[in-house]
C-alpha cells in the first residue's frame, strides 16, 4: 500500500472519529430550531402477493431517505464517504414506519441490506431493502372484473411537523413499470402528501398509491366457462325422451351439484363479507338455470302421469257409468248391482245439498224422503237413483240421507269436518287448475324450452357482461 493511500485512510478514520467525538445521537439535526426535512424515494423491486382473504399485499421494496445533519459536515468538496449500514446505529435517523404495515422484515443475506452515505457538507443518504405487507382494505362488489387501489403510507412516528417534514423527491417512484402480478396490471400509480391529526399530534404522511386491475382471464377458465358448459349440460335433457326418468333425473341432478361444487371453491377463496359480489349473481344465476331444467322435467313427468291417468279414468268412467235416466223408478229393481262398487269412485258422485235443487221435478215437490221407494225409507246413499248422479265440475252441492230425512250440510257453521281455511286452499287449487292451459302433448314444454332457456341464458350474459364491463 503506498504512502499515499496509507495516509488518506488515517485521514478518513480520523476524520470519521473527530465527527462522532461528543455526537448525539438522541438530538435531530437543527435542534430546537427550524424543522428538519427529509426526502424520500422508492424503488419498487416486486409485488409477490395479493391476498383477498387478508385484504392485504406483499411487496419488496428499496427505501431511500434523505437529510442533512451539519454536525458530520467534513469538508468543502464533493467528496462523498460510503460506510457501512452499521454506521447507522452511531448517528441520528428518523424514525420512519409504515402506517398500514402489518408483517417486515429487512433482508440480511449476506449481510444487513443497509447503505450510509456522507457527503462533505453533512448530506446524508440513508437505504435499505426489506419486505414488507401491508394493509389494502379492497372492495369486492365488482370481483372478479374489479379494480383495486392499494397504497404505502409513510410516516415519522414520533416527531410532529415542528421538528421533521417529509417529501417526495422529483423521482419519487421507480421499477412500477418493470414490476409484474399474476392476477392483477398495475395501470398507475400516484404519489401524494397530507397531515394526519393524530391524538398526540400532527404528522406528516406521504402516500403511494398503485391501481391495480384485476386479470380476468383466469376466472373466465376455471369458474366462467366451466358454468357456461354445466349450463349448456342441462339443456340436453329436453332432447332426451320423457320416459327416460333415470336419464333425465341423473343428468339434472348431477349439474346442479356441479354448480354446487364451483360456487364452493370460489367462496373459499375470498373473505367472509356480506355484500353481493359480481361472480357470485352469475353463479346464482347459472344455478338457478340448472335448476330450472330440472323443475322442467318434473313439470313434464307430472303433466304426462296426470294427462294418463285422465286418460285412464274417463274409460273406466266410459264403461262402468251408463247414461243418466230421465224417469224415477217405483220399485227397488231400478238400482243394479254395481252401484256399491260405483260408491267407492268418489269423484263421480256428488251430493246434493238442498232437495230443492235437485234435477228431478218429483223430488223438488217433495218435502222428506221416507217412503220414496216401496214405502221403504233410504238409509244408504249408495242406493240413490243414478239420476242423482251429476259432474262435480257442474255441481256444488252435496247430500246426506238418514232416517231422520235430508241434512244439509257443507255450508253448515257447526260442521268441522272441513275447516274454511282447508275450504279456501281447495277452492283456489281449482281455480289454478281451471286457469292452466290444457296440455295434451307433454313434448310441447321440451320444444319450448329448447328455444326459452338459451334465450334467457343469452339475455342473462348480454346484461351481465355490459353492465360489469362497460
Amino acid at each position: 500500500m503506498t504512502p499515499k493511500w496509507t495516509d488518506r485512510l488515517e485521514n478518513v478514520t480520523q476524520t470519521i472519529t473527530r465527527l462522532l467525538d461528543g455526537y448525539d445521537i438522541r438530538l435531530r439535526p437543527n435542534f430546537g430550531g427550524d424543522p428538519l426535512y427529509v426526502g424520500m424515494d422508492l424503488t419498487i423491486a416486486s409485488f409477490d402477493s395479493i391476498s383477498e382473504v387478508n385484504m392485504d399485499y406483499t411487496i419488496t421494496m428499496y427505501l431511500n431517505q434523505y437529510w442533512k445533519d451539519e454536525r458530520l459536515s467534513f469538508s468543502s468538496y464533493d467528496e462523498i464517504l460510503t460506510l457501512s449500514g452499521d454506521f447507522a446505529e452511531k448517528i441520528w435517523v428518523p424514525d420512519t414506519f409504515f402506517a398500514n404495515d402489518k408483517n417486515s422484515f429487512l433482508h440480511d443475506v449476506t449481510e444487513r441490506n443497509k447503505l450510509v452515505r456522507l457527503s462533505g457538507d453533512g448530506s446524508i443518504t440513508y437505504g435499505m431493502r426489506f419486505t414488507t405487507t401491508l394493509a389494502c382494505m379492497m372492495d369486492l362488489h365488482y370481483y372478479p372484473l374489479d379494480s383495486q387501489n392499494c397504497t404505502v403510507e409513510i410516516e415519522s412516528y414520533g416527531y410532529t411537523v415542528m421538528d421533521v417534514v417529509m417529501y417526495w423527491k422529483d423521482t419519487a417512484v421507480r421499477g412500477v413499470e418493470d414490476a409484474e402480478l399474476p392476477q392483477f396490471t398495475i395501470v398507475g400509480h400516484e404519489t401524494n402528501d397530507r397531515k394526519e391529526t393524530l391524538a398526540t399530534g400532527i404528522y406528516q404522511r406521504l402516500s403511494l398509491s398503485f391501481k391495480l386491475q384485476r386479470n380476468i382471464g383466469y376466472f373466465v377458465f376455471q369458474t366462467y366457462l366451466p358454468s357456461i358448459l354445466i349450463v349448456m349440460l342441462s339443456w340436453v335433457s329436453f332432447w332426451i325422451n320423457h320416459e327416460a326418468t333415470s336419464a333425465r333425473v341423473a343428468l339434472g341432478i348431477t349439474t346442479v351439484l356441479t354448480m354446487t361444487t364451483i360456487s364452493t371453491g370460489v367462496r373459499s377463496s375470498l373473505p367472509r363479507i356480506s355484500y353481493v359480489k359480481a361472480i357470485d349473481i352469475y353463479l346464482v344465476m347459472c344455478f338457478v338455470f340448472v335448476f330450472a331444467a330440472l323443475l322442467e322435467y318434473a313439470a313434464v313427468n307430472y303433466t304426462y302421469w296426470g294427462h294418463t291417468r285422465a286418460k285412464k279414468k274417463a274409460k273406466k268412467k266410459k264403461i262402468e257409468d251408463p247414461q243418466p235416466t230421465t224417469g224415477i223408478p217405483v220399485g227397488r229393481s231400478c238400482f243394479s248391482d254395481n252401484y256399491e262398487s260405483e260408491r267407492s269412485v268418489s269423484e263421480d258422485i256428488v251430493e246434493l245439498q238442498d232437495i230443492k235443487m235437485s234435477p228431478i221435478p218429483p223430488i223438488r215437490n217433495r218435502q222428506t224422503m221416507p217412503r220414496y221407494l216401496n214405502n221403504e225409507q233410504i238409509d244408504d246413499p249408495s242406493k240413490f237413483p243414478p239420476s242423482f248422479r251429476i259432474n262435480r265440475s257442474s255441481a256444488a252441492y252435496s247430500y246426506s240421507v238418514n232416517r231422520r230425512g235430508l241434512r244439509f250440510r257443507g255450508n253448515r257453521r257447526n260442521d268441522h269436518t272441513r275447516p274454511k281455511m282447508l275450504h279456501a286452499i281447495k277452492k283456489g287449487a281449482s281455480a289454478l287448475k281451471v286457469s292452466m292451459p290444457k296440455i295434451k302433448d307433454v313434448n310441447v314444454i321440451d320444444k319450448y324450452s329448447r328455444i326459452i332457456f338459451p334465450v334467457s341464458f343469452m339475455v342473462f350474459n348480454a346484461g351481465y357482461w355490459l353492465f360489469y364491463i362497460m
